[in-house]
C-alpha cells in the first residue's frame, strides 16, 4: 500500500475503515491533546467518534518531508461543522511505517479550538 499517496484522501471520506486499513494492528496514535491510543481498533473507533462531531473534513497538503520510514506532512485541514460553517486549521502529521508499509506510529499536531468554537 502506498501509504503517503492516498492516506489523506481516504481520511477525507470519513469512512473509519478507509483510515484503519493504513494502520498496523499495534499502532500507536496521538491526535491533538487527546490521550495516546494503542491498536488499530481503538484508532478506528476514535476516528469514527470524531467523524460524528463534524459533517466533513478535507486535507490540502502544503508540503511533505520523508526521512527513512518517517513522513512529516504539513496540511491545511478544513472541517465542516455541524452548523455548515467551514473552518480551516493548520495541521502537522508525523507517521512512521513498518516494513509492511503500515503505519506503526501516528501523531497529529493541531488546535481544534476554532473548529468547535461558537459561531461569531
Amino acid at each position: 500500500m502506498a501509504t503517503k499517496e492516498r492516506l489523506f484522501a481516504d481520511i477525507d471520506t470519513m469512512e473509519p475503515d478507509a483510515f484503519a486499513r493504513y494502520l498496523a494492528e499495534d499502532v500507536t496514535m496521538r491526535f491533538g491533546n487527546a490521550p495516546e491510543l494503542r491498536g488499530r481498533d481503538a484508532c478506528r473507533r476514535a476516528w469514527a467518534d470524531f467523524c460524528d462531531l463534524v459533517d466533513g473534513v478535507h486535507h490540502d497538503v502544503v508540503e511533505v518531508w520523508e526521512v527513512d520510514d518517517t513522513t512529516i506532512a504539513q496540511t491545511d485541514v478544513t472541517y465542516t461543522r455541524k452548523d455548515g460553517r467551514d473552518v480551516t486549521v493548520p495541521v502537522v502529521t508525523i507517521y512512521r511505517t513498518g516494513d509492511d508499509d503500515l503505519i506503526a506510529d501516528y501523531r497529529v499536531f493541531l488546535d481544534l479550538t476554532p473548529v468547535f468554537a461558537d459561531a461569531a
